[in-house]
């Protein structure tokens, strides 16, 4: 039988998961796998959980759990010399990342996607803070994913996030910044930076199109201005980034951004420290198993 290791977050979500591995352990063992379980018991446990896994011969490595569990995955395997197929079952309040590779939440449906599809090589971005899989930003309600209290996440969904949010609406950052980047550099004050391999953040579409095994990632510039900021954010989530007036885009495969503005950074919905960014793109340095519509649609290498 092939191995499999299933590392899964106790507490994302609304806590279910572990009342399910039956459901997880009677499906793979149908499909030839033998499972091990292991459960996270502390913040970043699951990093060291992975680094583990990947000096032994697991042929399939599973995760359950939100946006931040994945992100402990890809910095496990970021240390590591073997890279482990990656399947994936969202169990999160939000699984931006789920959403945008279109993985059912479902536990059932999730495996079918994991067992009748191949692995495919996908990108993931190195930096001077840590590994990062789908977004990296600063400025305007970037915290939230961390600031929300987890009991109302788990009793009321995304609604604890919106609620959070409305706190935020008159406290819009100004951030120094300058921006290095492939074909040049930009510099000014802004209200909101993102990073994104990915076609959703924080439940939002805001990249229509992503490529995410092209070595490159999108960068979403908001500039600062005073009494508008709010209101392009919300145009920019309902008709698009780029026919706004203050919102900048570019693509690149390495970034700078240089500021000494106070607030922390947010890694895949994680709180990191503030100050400098320096990413490096890590192209197509991570599998991961998806459905075969979006091999096609966000994957090169798909087609």
């Amino acid at each position: 039988m092939k191995k499999c290791i299933c590392i899964y977050n106790p507490v994302s979500g609304d806590e279910t998961f572990s009342k399910k591995l039956d459901i997880v352990e009677d499906k793979l063992n149908a499909h030839d796998f033998q499972v091990e379980f292991v459960s996270t018991k502390k913040k970043k446990h699951a990093i060291k959980l992975v680094e583990e896994a990947c000096l032994k011969e697991y042929d399939l490595l599973l995760v359950s759990g939100g946006d931040g569990t994945l992100n402990e995955v890809i910095n496990g395997m970021a240390k590591s010399k073997k890279k482990l197929p990656i399947g994936y079952i969202p169990s999160g309040t939000i699984c931006d990342i789920a959403h945008s590779l279109k993985i059912p939440s479902n536990i059932e449906k999730a495996l079918d996607v994991i067992l009748e599809n191949d692995p495919i090589q996908m990108d993931y971005c190195m930096s001077n803070k840590g590994s990062f899989f789908y977004v990296s930003g600063i400025g305007a309600y970037i915290d939230i994913s961390y600031t929300t209290d987890s009991r109302l996440k788990k009793f009321l969904g995304p609604v604890a996030y919106f609620l959070t949010g409305i706190k935020q609406f008159f406290t819009i950052p100004m951030i120094k910044a300058k921006i290095e980047y492939d074909k040049g550099f930009l510099r000014g004050h802004y209200s909101l930076l993102l990073v994104v391999n990915s076609k959703k953040v924080a439940g939002f579409n805001v990249i229509n199109r992503p490529i995410l095994d092209d070595g490159k990632v999108d960068v979403i510039i908001y500039k600062y201005i005073p009494f508008f900021n709010n209101l392009i954010y919300f145009l920019s989530f309902i008709i698009g980034s780029r026919l706004l007036p203050g919102v900048s885009r570019i693509k690149t495969s390495r970034l700078k951004i240089y500021t000494d503005h106070p607030n922390k950074w947010n890694m895949d919905g994680e709180e990191v420290n503030s100050g400098n960014l320096n990413v490096f793109v890590k192209k197509q340095d991570i599998q991961i198993i998806v459905p075969k519509k979006i091999r096609k649609k966000y994957f090169q290498e798909g087609k």
